[in-house]
């Protein structure tokens, strides 16, 4: 079935909105969201399209292959304030476990019609979404995962990775397992059924939480309250 992409950039803003909550309403601070290494293979040349619409790349017909993903979540700082105006980056193999990295293995087997990274600038409630595949474990040896960086004004301020939860692999996976078992949950998020999807699109919502900058923590010696 040919995927709608115009019709998914239309109606992305509705999507998930019941998780993003009212602004400083958290009674007490949140845990930060741990880093991740960023690996080899951050694009070291970007695809023809760098939006948030990875099955289709720009007026392509022909979609990617892969379960069918809206990925959303917010950023946040530890009392749950928004991070407007972020840049949240992801990128992730193809389903046939291939990077869009010139270095990548098995680069010949590569999904030409996956974008495989994309970019959304959150919005006033933090939120961001993305339109994806599920990830695949990659190589052997990594679990299923999704790579994450949040930038702001030029500076990266965060470098992670998304998990599917109760992934047996994630056990096995080296990266996953040496960040501590009480991030395990931090990092990880179900994959579910998108209601009412005929297609058999899946949901996951992550959200994600900073610590301060140093732009913050520079405010905050000087008294004058957060600023991102």
């Amino acid at each position: 079935m040919r995927v709608n992409r115009r019709r998914f950039l239309y109606q992305a803003a509705t999507l998930g909105t019941a998780a993003f909550v009212t602004p400083g309403a958290f009674a007490e601070q949140l845990i930060r969201t741990p880093r991740q290494t960023e690996g080899p293979f951050y694009p070291d040349k970007m695809p023809l399209d760098v939006d948030n619409d990875l099955l289709i790349i720009n007026d392509a017909i022909t979609p990617a292959v892969g379960e069918i993903t809206h990925l959303t979540g917010r950023v946040m700082d530890m009392t749950g304030n928004p991070v407007k105006n972020a840049l949240v980056e992801i990128w992730q193999v193809d389903s046939n476990g291939v990077y869009i990295h010139t270095e990548a293995p098995r680069r010949n087997r590569r999904d030409e019609n996956f974008q495989g990274f994309g970019r959304f600038e959150t919005g006033s409630k933090g939120e961001y979404r993305f339109r994806t595949i599920k990830p695949v474990r990659y190589a052997g040896a990594r679990a299923a995962h999704i790579h994450f960086a949040i930038n702001k004004n030029g500076h990266r301020l965060l470098t992670t990775q998304l998990y599917v939860k109760n992934n047996p692999d994630n056990e096995r996976d080296f990266i996953f397992r040496n960040s501590g078992r009480a991030s395990h949950d931090l990092l990880s998020a179900p994959f579910k059924p998108l209601p009412g999807s005929e297609i058999g699109e899946l949901t996951a919502n992550f959200d994600i939480v900073l610590g301060k900058t140093p732009e913050a923590r520079e405010n905050d010696r000087g008294r004058r309250g957060w600023r991102w």
